[in-house]
């Protein structure tokens, strides 16, 4: 697969864009008491502008709390002002203090068992979350739905995403920890073939018609390189991960969208680099 990229310019656009006059509406923080997850959950709503009723996409964001610091508004109010996206209600759920046991691949935890409450979680996504925001907004139809993370939130909103596909219909990962394993890198018996749980479940699970996947990583996302081709093995993770759901029917460029963003970090000013192509790839117009 030939990765689509973008150019350091980019970054100036989107790291330092301020809008004269907001046109998105936030309403934070929102408090949302989660039984499955015995506390309280804050999430912030990016609601779009002049927008009273009727239908409307949502996006739910892991790691909620970083959309700040991405400034995610200035984002959206540039979209919308120049008409290149489709309203959509976003959400930013802010990780909580268990961040490493909640997210996960509810299937299996990792090898030193982070990701134990990831079902739970993936509980109160589909249980919890969803049936409160329809009751908060009823004046709206949500006719479609759609996952977004960053490096293991990624990873938490393909695993939903990927079990759920009546659900949700886009998914995106910034910079995903698909390197997530079952066994220790080091130890001898290790291998990719086996051993990568989001990988496996992709080979193990089966196409659904409809739902789309948005890849970013960055050159400069991390240094390890455990099997020493040249290739960081973020890339590497991502790519064989692509290569997967390839096997299972879905279609670059159509169902797939891989971006490679050339001395990209693994921080919220690459994330909010590539946050634009992704709004416009699932909603523009």
């Amino acid at each position: 697969m030939q990765p689509k990229t973008i150019n350091s310019g980019f970054f100036i656009i989107f790291g330092f864009m301020q809008s004269v006059k907001p046109e998105t509406v936030i309403k934070k923080p929102v408090t949302i008491v989660s039984g499955a997850l015995g506390r309280s959950v804050l999430a912030d709503f990016y609601l779009p502008p002049h927008t009273q009723s009727g239908s409307l996409a949502v996006l739910l964001i892991n790691d909620g709390q970083d959309l700040v610091r991405m400034k995610f508004a200035a984002i959206l109010d540039q979209l919308y002002r120049s008409e290149e996206m489709q309203p959509v209600l976003c959400i930013g759920i802010h990780a909580g203090p268990q961040r490493k046991l909640e997210y996960g691949t509810a299937h299996t935890p990792d090898y030193r068992s982070r990701g134990i409450y990831a079902p739970r979680y993936t509980y109160f996504i589909i249980r919890e979350l969803i049936p409160y925001i329809k009751q908060l907004f009823p004046e709206f139809l949500f006719t479609e739905w759609a996952f977004a993370g960053f490096s293991l939130g990624g990873l938490s909103a393909l695993d939903i995403s990927w079990a759920h596909p009546h659900i949700f219909r886009h998914t995106a990962v910034f910079s995903g920890s698909l390197w997530w394993r079952s066994l220790d890198k080091a130890d001898p018996l290790y291998r990719d073939e086996v051993h990568r749980l989001m990988h496996n479940l992709i080979h193990e699970g089966k196409y659904t018609a409809g739902l789309k996947f948005f890849f970013e990583c960055g050159t400069a996302d991390e240094t390890e390189d455990r099997n020493q081709n040249g290739v960081i093995d973020s890339i590497d993770d991502t790519k064989d991960l692509i290569a997967e759901l390839m096997q299972k029917g879905y279609k670059e460029n159509d169902d797939i969208y891989y971006l490679e963003i050339p001395g990209g970090t693994h921080d919220p000013a690459t994330w909010a680099a590539a946050m634009p192509l992704f709004l416009k790839w699932a909603w523009g117009r």
